[in-house]
Order: structure tokens, then sequence, then C-alpha cells
């Protein structure tokens, strides 16, 4: 498996190792021609609209498009999860998103970088225990199509989120050492169960969380 890690901003190299570290290969995507192969890409966070032109003045983002609505597998953090939406609703009109996940985010919808932030999240697909969290000038998710899976929120608002073969977080789970995020969507292009790092969860400890998820707990 060779899963490619847009790298035109970000953190390109923390992704990367959190991949190697799961024993699954990786290549930074900078040009078209580097995206056929691939069988994912990570989206990394940085700062949108600027990822939104570097994608045009290096020729990817109609390639990378395309890719997409073929069916790429697609893991987007922060920023990545805005590009990845269906609709900015505080975006610049020349701003790119590629729909592939059916939400509208806001950006920075936390705040600027001195409200940055962590928490602990429950996230029942991820196991009982809590997945640490780092949002630095996130974004909100402020609506949610019906197909889409919500698999964590902050007090009700989804920060974690997947329809299919993408996969999105409006954190940076790659600034920790948690992997299980990654293990999932490397799950998701196999088609493996993400039990290599993940322990079976039992029944009541499964229900106690998805009952803090739907209260709105962290």
């Amino acid at each position: 498996m060779l899963i490619g890690v847009l790298a035109l901003q970000g953190d390109v190299a923390e992704h990367s190792a959190a991949l190697a570290e799961l024993n699954v290969g990786s290549l930074p995507v900078r040009r078209p021609e580097e995206l056929p192969g691939i069988d994912g890409i990570v989206l990394p966070g940085g700062e949108s609209t600027t990822v939104s032109m570097l994608l045009e003045s290096s020729g990817l983002a109609e390639p990378l498009g395309k890719e997409l609505a073929s069916g790429l597998p697609a893991f987007g953090t922060c920023a990545g999860m805005i590009l990845l939406s269906r609709a900015i609703s505080d975006g610049r009109s020349d701003q790119r998103c590629y729909g592939a996940i059916d939400i509208v985010v806001r950006r920075n919808g936390y705040g600027g970088q001195l409200e940055s932030f962590e928490c602990d999240l429950q996230a029942v697909s991820l196991g009982a225990s809590p997945v640490h969290a780092i949002f630095i000038r996130a974004p909100v998710v402020e609506q949610v199509g019906p197909e889409v899976e919500v698999l964590a929120t902050i007090q009700s608002t989804p920060v974690i989120c997947r329809p299919g073969s993408v996969l999105v977080a409006a954190f940076h789970p790659e600034l920790t050492d948690d992997r299980r995020l990654h293990e999932l969507f490397v799950s998701m292009i196999d088609g493996s169960v993400p039990g290599g790092l993940l322990r079976r969860v039992p029944e009541d400890e499964t229900r106690k969380a998805a009952e803090s998820v739907r209260r709105g707990r962290p």
C-alpha cells in the first residue's frame, strides 16, 4: 500500500511518520504526476486559503479533484477537512473545496491561534480509551449530510466524520502518539479490521461511550 501525503504545506513529515509506524509507505505529493499509483491521500492541516492557492499554482487542483471524484480514499485533518468539504460558509469565492464529504464548515470556528486548545474525545469506533485532540485554528462543522457518519463530537458539534472512503478530523492527530485515526484510514482502504493497535471493546464500554457522544460530552 502507498498513501500520498499532500506536501504543499502543513504537517507532511508527521503524517508520513504516523503511517510509517503502521508499516504503510507514503509519498509526498507536490505535482500531478505523483498522483497515479497511490491508494489514498492525506490532506494535512495548514492555512486553507494558502493551500487552495498552492493547489492551483502546482497544477494539482484539477487532477486531485478528478481522483477524489473517482473515489480515491482521503483523510483530511484541520485544513484538509475544509478542502474535502462540500462548502465553506465563510470561505473566499475562489477557495477550493472538493465536495468529497457532505459537510459545511466554518474556518477558524473555535477562534484564532490564541484560542487553540487540547481535549480528550470519546470515539466509540476507535475503542474505549479517549482520543487526545489538538485543535489549532480549527474548523467547525456546521452542517452534516444524511450519509455522513459522525464518530466524535464536542458539545454536539462533529469533529470526526466519515462517509465511505473519506475520513476527516477537525484537529491534528498527527501531533500526538495515538495512531488510531491513521489506522482507521488504512483499514478503510484495504478493508482490514483496525485491530492491530486496537483491542475489542466490551459491549458495556461501547454503550457508555456512545451515550457520552450523544450527550455531546468530549
